[in-house]
């Protein structure tokens, strides 16, 4: 089989990743994808890095096993902790993660370079946003927020009300209190924007969001264009699910994150 007609690998610590999904579906529709989400270990947000690494290399040696022609680390923590050792491992695969696209698509968004950054406690120790976005603006003053609730409550479909309204509140009021306030938020976790409406209710109008899904498939579209590995177009491309624990909770909340039905019968329950 041609590289070109090989599918596309995408995972995350559980069903996070289907932003990034849906934004590469939505830009490369007759990409083939599989799609990993690792339910039975998250979160991986307060994990350390060591074991980040392990169930990053882990979940892309299983989806490697199944002849892809490409890696998409779809989760901030993953990317910000196991790229380099994904990278390391398998160096003849265009591998993608989300933090760098996110960062530039940050830097481009603010006026005034003060950046705050929301995701997990282990992304935020990491630093790594803070180092993307100061590697495309130097003079950037980045504010890092971990919201180790946000991940728990979207896996279980909580993206509104006044309990996540409250615990968002709790996150994010002393960030945009300050003064000078940040002109743009990054939602450094792909679970996020799920609760985007909600977010938006405690910052106000006008700081800037941004969401690293679409600038995620664009750099997955670029790095698949110069490696000659795009898939032909004209065609329609398919979509497979991988869950490690309870398709069915994977199917109900997926169809909330990628705004459709997702048949059970796509999704397969998988041991890692």
């Amino acid at each position: 089989m041609s590289d070109q007609n090989l599918p596309i690998a995408l995972f995350d610590s559980g069903v996070g990743g289907l932003t990034v999904l849906k934004a590469v579906r939505r830009l490369l529709p007759a990409e083939d994808i599989l799609y990993l989400g690792d339910t039975a270990r998250l979160p991986y947000g307060a994990k350390s890095p060591e074991t980040v690494i392990r169930y990053t290399l882990q979940c892309a040696a299983r989806l490697v096993a199944m002849k892809v022609k490409c890696l998409v680390v779809a989760c901030n923590t993953m990317s910000a902790v196991g790229l380099p050792a994904l990278r390391a491992s398998y160096p003849a695969l265009p591998v993608i993660g989300v933090v760098e696209p996110g960062a530039a698509a940050a830097c481009r968004a603010s006026v005034s370079g003060r950046i705050a950054v929301i995701a997990t406690e282990s992304t935020v120790r990491g630093g790594a946003y803070a180092a993307a976005i100061r590697r495309f603006r130097p003079d950037a003053e980045v504010r890092s927020v971990s919201c180790p609730l946000f991940v728990p409550l979207v896996e279980e479909g909580w993206f509104d009300g006044p309990v996540v309204e409250g615990i968002a509140s709790h996150y994010l009021t002393p960030l945009f209190s300050s003064s000078p306030a940040p002109d743009c938020l990054v939602l450094g976790c792909t679970h996020y924007p799920l609760l985007q409406n909600t977010i938006r209710k405690v910052i106000g109008d006008a700081p800037c969001i941004v969401d690293s899904a679409d600038t995620t498939a664009a750099a997955l579209e670029a790095a698949l264009g110069k490696a000659g590995i795009a898939a032909p177009s004209g065609r329609v491309g398919t979509t497979r699910f991988f869950t490690t624990d309870d398709a069915l909770r994977f199917a109900r909340v997926g169809s909330a994150f990628l705004g459709r039905p997702v048949s059970l019968d796509a999704v397969a329950e998988i041991d890692l």
